[in-house]
């Protein structure tokens, strides 16, 4: 799968594996690759040429408890049934289910 960046950014995987494999000093580099010099310290010492996950570490609904999201799950996982589906038959049974709360499903599944 190809890296997609953002539409400002100015760095890639490649860009990245050069500031960290180069001696040349901060300032030029940044000269060299026409970057900041704070973007230069960040991938030097970043340790990975690939960027962070973006979003929550351990995803979680702010509506449904634990037990409800693992009902979700294993319901969706057995039936095999789309997200609209599932919400159209646990909604009487997960009284706090709404249609902004299914899309936990998705983060969490």
């Amino acid at each position: 799968m190809a890296n997609i960046y953002h539409a400002n950014a100015r760095t890639t995987s490649r860009v990245r594996q050069e500031i960290q494999d180069s001696q040349e000093s901060i300032a030029a580099l940044a000269a060299r690759l026409n970057l900041n010099p704070k973007t230069i310290i960040k991938w030097k010492h970043a340790g990975r040429t690939s960027d962070a996950k973006s979003g929550p570490k351990n995803p979680r609904s702010t509506v449904l408890t634990p037990t409800e999201e693992q009902v979700i799950c294993e319901f969706r996982r057995v039936t095999k049934l789309s997200i609209d589906d599932i919400f159209v038959s646990l909604r009487d049974r997960i009284s706090r289910l709404t249609r902004c709360a299914r899309s936990i499903i998705l983060i969490i599944d």
